[in-house]
């Protein structure tokens, strides 16, 4: 199972074509479920995201996809997923890390979220694994619900532009087409990159 998902992320592009040659139009559904699922459930971190909405901007610049229904589509995906993982976080994260984390370190998360949980719910849509986290610790940390939907409508809809419309843009370009798989592979490097960076900064501290 493991190495078929990730089979699926190195390959993204040629599943892509598949199932639209297959599926027709259920491509988009597909492609709902799967970033709601991304970004909805702590337990679905694995799902691509960056590398997913990128290659279907390459699909929608070739004619095969609609760019605005895509970008649409993806943003309520990303914006309802992470709304749905801050709920459960809220209602039973507390309940479940009280068994394993001291309440001092459960209120440092409370403080942290509330000094810092604007910036951290935008940036961490950029960041795979982390994007998934960071809705559902919002939740068990307490943030502000008003504070969060604003800041998670924020980010959604910037990360799913980004990924979408760059895939849009350069996909007609000759050397796109040509290194697609490269392309797909850089975008997952250049997405976990902060948080390599951050565990060799954390090594050396």
């Amino acid at each position: 199972m493991f190495t078929k998902i990730i089979d699926f992320i190195l390959h993204i592009d040629s599943y892509l074509s598949l199932i639209i040659d297959s599926y027709g139009n259920l491509i988009y559904g597909i492609l709902f479920t799967t970033i709601f699922l991304e970004t909805g459930l702590v337990v679905t971190p694995f799902l691509p995201g960056d590398s997913l909405i990128f290659v279907a901007g390459t699909f929608a610049s070739s004619g095969l996809l609609n760019v605005y229904l895509l970008f649409a589509l993806i943003a309520i995906a990303a914006i309802l997923g992470d709304t749905i993982n801050y709920t459960i976080g809220k209602k039973f994260g507390e309940k479940v890390f009280a068994k394993f984390i001291k309440k001092e370190h459960m209120q440092k998360t409370k403080d942290f979220y509330k000094k810092y949980g604007k910036k951290t719910i935008v940036l961490a849509r950029f960041v795979p694994i982390v994007r998934t986290l960071a809705p559902f610790i919002a939740g068990v940390g307490e943030m502000e619900y008003k504070t969060f939907i604003s800041y998670n409508i924020i980010g959604g809809i910037s990360w799913v532009a980004i990924f979408l419309f760059t895939g849009y843009f350069f996909g007609n370009f000759t050397f796109v087409k040509e290194n697609l798989t490269a392309i797909t592979l850089l975008v997952i490097f250049v997405s976990i990159l902060p948080a390599i960076i951050e565990v060799i900064r954390s090594k050396r501290q």
